[in-house]
């Protein structure tokens, strides 16, 4: 929840101009408040950035006041769209069985979900860190195409809080997941403090396909960094 409408347009002026020698291979998502969607999505005409949202709703239409229908975010050029974040899932009661809908929901709309999964600190020091994230991906894909999805793991404790998942963990717990999926193509992002001087380290290990980017994407020259690692 950062940004309005006009801080978010000078942001993309600041970071458009350090893309000019990103390697076309290279996919660039920007998942903002619905709030500067259309106006942003009218800038990136022209741009090698994609358009994300932040969540979606399950329903098509209906009485959900203050939700977004997956309807309302593709008219606009959306493409992406954020499910089960681990804020999404502290601080508003998000189950699995909800994920699964909006995962679901945005499959038939058109979007490429992005499903988070990650473990408390409480989860992990217990040593359930591999069956909590194997239960969340068996429940919240239930039904869904595995050929039109993103996944993060985003370990809920090295989040904000100070504390680092070792890259080299991160890369073995992102090797798990891989193992437990029907398609071991499905790209599976890291994200949990990603900061500009990890990024090499990061995208060097060989089951990170990709990052999930939090505060460290908030400031042009700092985004810009982690899109153009080595």
């Amino acid at each position: 929840m950062y940004k309005t409408v006009r801080k978010a347009s000078e942001f993309l002026q600041g970071f458009l101009p350090h893309l000019e020698d990103t390697p076309e291979n290279r996919e660039v998502v920007l998942c903002i408040p619905a709030t500067s969607l259309w106006v942003i999505s009218k800038s990136l005409h022209g741009s090698r950035i994609r358009l994300g949202a932040q969540n979606v709703h399950w329903a098509e239409e209906g009485a959900f006041t203050g939700e977004i229908a997956p309807e309302m975010l593709t008219e606009i050029g959306v493409r992406y769209v954020i499910v089960g974040h681990s804020e999404r899932r502290q601080y508003f009661g998000e189950t699995d069985a909800r994920v699964n809908q909006r995962l679901l929901a945005a499959q038939r709309a058109g979007l490429k979900p992005i499903l988070c999964v990650g473990e408390t600190k409480e989860q992990r020091d217990a040593g359930g860190a591999e069956k909590v994230i194997i239960n969340q991906l068996q429940q919240g894909l239930v039904g869904v195409d595995l050929t039109n999805l993103v996944i993060a793991y985003e370990p809920i404790w090295a989040i904000g809080t100070g504390e680092t998942c070792e890259v080299g963990e991160a890369n073995r717990m992102i090797g798990v997941m891989r193992s437990h999926l029907s398609d071991p193509k499905v790209p599976i992002q890291y994200g949990g403090s990603v900061k500009p001087n990890l990024i090499d380290e990061i995208m060097a290990q060989p089951e990170i396909d990709g990052v999930l980017v939090g505060g460290a994407s908030l400031v042009p020259e700092d985004f810009a960094r982690i899109v153009n690692y080595i």
